[in-house]
C-alpha cells in the first residue's frame, strides 16, 4: 500500500450561501457549468506533493458530492468551526500537516498551498495566507462618527487555506472555549505563535452576487480561446516529369511533382491556410506571395514552420490538424504514419492526413492533380483591455 500522504487539506463547502441569494448551497452554485466546489478542488490537485483530500459538506448532500470524487466526504455542522471539527475527525493517520480551505476562494491558485505547506514545515507553527490592506481603515463608534484611523501597515487581510501541525490544530480544538472566524484564532487562543506568508488575489472569497460576477469574469478572462479554420488548396501535376513530388513534407520517388512557385506540396499549404485562417492572421496568399524569391521551391516545412512562428508571435499556439487529401495518387496510406509524426513535431501538436479520391469525378479523379482540405483548431489566451 502507498504511504499516506504527511499533508491533508480539508474543504470546507458546508455553508447554505444565503448571501448568494440562489437557494443553493453555496459550494454547489455553477461558474460556467463547473460547481464552485469543483474548482475549488482543482488547485488542491496541482499541488506539488500528493496529499489526501476531506471536504465538508452539508449533511443532504453527502451522497451526491461522495459519487465520483476521490477524497472523504463528510457532513458539516451549523458553524464554520464544527464543520473543520468533522473534517479533523476523519484525517488519516500519518498525516502531519492540515490545511484548512474554503471551498468559496475557488480561484486559489497551488502555489499558495505549496507555500503555506513549506512555510508550516520551516517553522513548525500555524501560516496563513494573506495580502496588504491598502484602504485607508477607519475605527467607528456605535453613533458612525470616526474616532481614529487605524494603521493599516500592521494590517493583513487573511485568506485560505491555513495551514498547521495536525496535533496542535486538534489540541486548539480540543481546548476551544468559543466559536472563532477562523483556524488561526482558535489556535492563537491556545497558545501557539502563527506566520503570515504572501497570499494571492483570485483568491477572493466568493460570497456575494458581486462575488459570483467576479469569478465569472475572472473565467472568462483566464480561460483559453479556441479558434477553428479551414483551408484548401490545389495543384496540377507538373508538365515536367523530372519534377520531384513533395507531399505532407515527405519525398515520394518515382512520383510526377506538383507544379506551383514553391513545391506544391498542397497538405501544408492547406495547414498553413487553416492556421492563419482560424487565427485571423491571413491566409496563405498574403503572407507567403509569389514574388519572395527565397521561396521559390520551398519545400511545406518552411512554410509550416513560419506559420507556427507567425501564431506564437500573437500568442496562438495549435491545438490539432486534420487534413483530408483527395487524388488518385501517390496511395498515401503506407506513409501515413510517417507524414503524421513529421508534420506534428514540425507543429508542436497532432496532425493526422488522411485520403481518398472522387471516384472518377472532376479534374483531381481525371490524375490532373491533387486537393487538400485541412481543419485546424488554435489555441490562445483571451487578452483583456
Amino acid at each position: 500500500m502507498p504511504a499516506t500522504p504527511s499533508v491533508a487539506v480539508i474543504v470546507v463547502a458546508a455553508g447554505s450561501g444565503t448571501r448568494l441569494g440562489l437557494n443553493r448551497p453555496k459550494a454547489f452554485v455553477e461558474i460556467a457549468g463547473r460547481t464552485i466546489l469543483s474548482r475549488s478542488l482543482d488547485p488542491v490537485r496541482g499541488m506539488a506533493e500528493p496529499v489526501s483530500i476531506v471536504v465538508v459538506v452539508p449533511e443532504a448532500l453527502v451522497a451526491e458530492t461522495a459519487a465520483g470524487l476521490d477524497a472523504a466526504v463528510v457532513a458539516g455542522a451549523a458553524t464554520r468551526q464544527q464543520s473543520v471539527a468533522a473534517g479533523l475527525a476523519v484525517v488519516p493517520e500519518g498525516t502531519e500537516i492540515v490545511l484548512v480551505h474554503d471551498a468559496a476562494r475557488a480561484f486559489t491558485p497551488p502555489e499558495v498551498f505549496d507555500r503555506v505547506v513549506a512555510a508550516v514545515r520551516a517553522t513548525g507553527h500555524g501560516v496563513i495566507p494573506g495580502l496588504p490592506v491598502t484602504d485607508t481603515i477607519k475605527g467607528v463608534a456605535a453613533d458612525g462618527t470616526v474616532r481614529d484611523t487605524i494603521d493599516r501597515s500592521t494590517l493583513t487581510a487573511v485568506q485560505t487555506p491555513q495551514g498547521f501541525p495536525l496535533g496542535q490544530l486538534t489540541e486548539a480544538y480540543r481546548l476551544a472555549a468559543g466559536d472563532f472566524t477562523d483556524d488561526a484564532a482558535l489556535l492563537r487562543e491556545a497558545g501557539h505563535p502563527v506566520s503570515v506568508v504572501a497570499g494571492d488575489g483570485r483568491s477572493f472569497k466568493i460570497t456575494t452576487a458581486d462575488d459570483l460576477g467576479r469569478a465569472e469574469d475572472l473565467l472568462r478572462r483566464s480561460l483559453p480561446t479556441m479558434r477553428t479554420g479551414v483551408g484548401v488548396d490545389a495543384h496540377a501535376f507538373s508538365t515536367d516529369e523530372g519534377e520531384e513530388l513533395w507531399l505532407a513534407g515527405l519525398f515520394w520517388p518515382g512520383e510526377r511533382g506538383l507544379s506551383g512557385h514553391s513545391d506544391g506540396d498542397v497538405v501544408a499549404h492547406a495547414i498553413c491556410d487553416a492556421l492563419l485562417g482560424a487565427s485571423g492572421l491571413g491566409d496563405l496568399g498574403s503572407r507567403f506571395g509569389t514574388a519572395d524569391p527565397e521561396l521559390a521551391g520551398a519545400h511545406g516545412e518552411v512554410f509550416l514552420r513560419r506559420t507556427r512562428q507567425i501564431l506564437a508571435a500573437e500568442g496562438f499556439t495549435v491545438g490539432n490538424v486534420s487534413v483530408q487529401l483527395i487524388g488518385n495518387r501517390p496511395r498515401f496510406s503506407p506513409r501515413k504514419a510517417e507524414a503524421d509524426a513529421l508534420l506534428s513535431a514540425v507543429l508542436g501538436a497532432p496532425v493526422s492526413v488522411s485520403a481518398t479520391t472522387t471516384d472518377g469525378l472532376g479534374s483531381v479523379g481525371r490524375g490532373e492533380g491533387l486537393t487538400a482540405i485541412a481543419t485546424a483548431l488554435v489555441v490562445g489566451v483571451t487578452r483583456s483591455g
